[in-house]
């Protein structure tokens, strides 16, 4: 039976990520060992359920038919599974997490705290800059700033406020007049941040309460805090960042802050969670450690 579940949630990951090594890393197998389980149970159906080319893989109608049934039984299975081992003393098995890069690095000392207290789980942590469906995709809990939790999911706010610094190298100031106010900023000489979710990120003044969103305008667009970070550095033009990515060069003058009064604390990083499951030991073991740290700052999220 494992075998043959492992097949259909080969089939899953490869109609997900679009292609056979993407669905490989996902699950953790050679591209080799994937498209033997694949021929496998095509050679068993007795069906092709992939077109495959060189360059592109594609469901086949045969697929995507068979996708469509087996991914809500699948669902019903794995919640199945879960309620049998929550009845389990100990906590055991595999914990899927996705988060953003920043959010990854918070909650890491959180999940290394788990690990050791549970020696027979597992933690899975994807790291990802696109806001990802973590119900479809199979993971168990996401983790992003509070702003972006799906409304639809059980939130529980991870660690510190966090707050957001505006930044420019000294280079770019000896060429431009110091702003200080939003009103000075110059929309052209500002990076643009993608979120994850896809849409542009107004940089979200406020002072006294009064909130002044504004719309950076600058020729470059980034979704990589590390790219919008290097940039910056090579002189580019301001940046907003969250304050995390950024101490360690404001304190050793690689780049000025600006606007500082104008940035105060927001709400940090959530871990999300869907209520529609039959949550499982360990699963309910982890969100007993998040509400047991946030006392003690264990997210660590800033």
């Amino acid at each position: 039976m494992e075998s043959g579940l492992k097949g259909l949630e080969a089939v899953l990951a490869i109609a997900r990520k679009g292609s056979f090594r993407a669905a490989a890393l996902d699950l953790g197998v050679s591209t080799t060992a994937l498209s033997h389980t694949i021929g496998r149970l095509e050679a068993s159906l007795g069906v092709r359920l992939f077109h495959r080319t060189t360059r592109s893989v594609a469901l086949t109608e045969a697929g995507r038919d068979f996708v469509a049934r087996i991914a809500p039984a699948l669902t019903e299975i794995r919640a199945a599974m879960e309620t049998v081992r929550s009845q389990r003393a100990t906590p055991s098995g595999m914990l899927r997490i996705n988060a953003s890069v920043q959010a990854g690095r918070a909650v890491a000392p959180l999940v290394l705290a788990f690990l050791r207290r549970y020696p027979e789980m597992r933690v899975d942590l994807v790291t990802e800059g696109r806001l990802v469906d973590i119900v479809a995709e199979g993971f168990d809990l996401g983790i992003r700033p509070a702003d972006l939790v799906p409304r639809d999911m059980i939130a529980l706010p991870l660690g510190r406020p966090a707050r957001h610094a505006v930044v420019a190298s000294p280079a770019w100031l000896a060429r431009h007049p110091e702003p200080h106010s939003p009103a000075d900023l110059d929309p052209g000489q500002c990076l643009r941040v993608r979120l994850p979710n896809g849409a542009l990120l107004r940089w979200p003044f406020e002072k006294d309460g009064v909130p002044l969103p504004f719309e950076a305008r600058g020729r470059l667009t980034v979704d990589e805090p590390a790219i919008a970070r290097a940039a910056v550095l090579d002189g580019a033009g301001i940046g907003y960042f969250i304050e995390a990515d950024v101490a360690e060069d404001i304190a050793a003058g690689r780049m000025i802050r600006l606007l500082e009064e104008w940035t105060p604390e927001r709400p940090g990083f959530s871990l999300y969670y869907s209520g529609r499951r039959n949550p499982s030991a360990g699963f309910t073991a982890f969100l007993a450690m998040v509400r047991e740290g946030r006392g003690h700052d264990a997210g660590g999220a800033t």
